[in-house]
Formats: C-alpha cells, structure tokens, sequence
C-alpha cells in the first residue's frame, strides 16, 4: 500500500476506534526512516492498547505487516510501526508531556 493510501486507511481505523485528536504529519523532508507520522489519542491505557492492536490487526488484514509494536504492555504510549507510516497512540498525559507535533512540525 502506498504511504499516502496507507496513512489514510489508518486514520479511518483510528476513528473507528473513537480515538481522538488525530494528526496526521508528513516527515518525508525531515527524515529518512518515514514518510508520515500519525499521533492519536485515547482515553485509558486500555483504550490506547486497544487502539494499537486494532491498527495491527487491521493492516494485517490488508497485508500490510507492521514491522514492530512497541509500548503495548503499559498502554500509555504504543508505536506501531509500519514502515513508511509510525503510529503514536498516546493518553493526554504522554501526548502534553512529549508534544511530538511540535517537534515534527
């Protein structure tokens, strides 16, 4: 899937899953490592894990692999990782502390 279709196809998943406050941010000038980012939140640790594993899911569904998940045990802050597409699901907390949109921005 390209980046462009694969970025949207998550977003679509994220709002399916009522998570909130979504941003979607194109790094491909900034980085080497990927095309957009995607930071999203939810409302617990279990809704962000939820979020995260929906996401996973989803893209295998489509035969997208991620290439890694990260932070799902504690579900405060998880990383799918699909490649040309990161994923941030954060709780309110993790997303003021860390404020990744302004720094990609």
């Amino acid at each position: 899937m390209q980046s462009e279709a694969l970025t949207a196809f998550v977003v679509e998943k994220i709002e399916d899953m009522k998570g909130r406050d979504i941003t979607t941010i194109n790094i491909s000038e900034k980085s080497n490592f990927a095309d957009f980012m995607i930071i999203a939140s939810g409302n617990s640790n279990r809704h962000v894990k939820s979020i995260a594993q929906s996401v996973t899911l989803e893209c295998r569904a489509e035969g997208t692999e991620p290439l890694g998940v990260e932070g799902n045990d504690v579900g405060e802050w998880s990383l799918v990782d699909l490649g040309d597409v990161v994923v941030h699901i954060m709780t309110d907390e993790m997303r003021d502390r860390y404020q990744l949109e302004q720094l990609w921005e």
